[in-house]
């Protein structure tokens, strides 16, 4: 059985969608972490608790932009939307880990 790799499940707006939000948990990456520090030193790692934080806020509105056109999401939409986050995960975890600037 052959696998096509080219082929994209997600469509084109929503691959944006899902871009653009990326894009705006980027910027605010240092929230999150401020977020996930709360709950040291219950968490051993503050950062991978962050990403883990904004990776679940973007996977919620993955879901719901589908439930929004009433579409159901299949098993080529999640690996793409995985294949999504990972290729961006670098991104994200620069900006959590990002040293902050004093204001």
């Amino acid at each position: 059985m052959k696998i096509q790799e080219n082929r994209l499940s997600i469509t084109k707006g929503t691959r944006e969608f899902l871009e653009g939000l990326i894009d705006y948990y980027v910027s605010e990456a240092p929230s999150y972490r401020q977020i996930a520090q709360t709950y040291s030193p219950e968490v051993e790692s503050v950062s991978d608790a962050a990403f883990g934080v904004i990776a679940g806020c973007i996977y919620s509105a993955f879901l719901r932009a589908y439930e929004n056109e009433n579409r159901t999401v299949e098993l080529e939409d999640l690996q793409e939307f995985h294949q999504i986050l990972k290729e961006r995960s670098a991104a994200i975890k620069d900006a959590i880990n990002k040293p902050q600037s004093p204001e």
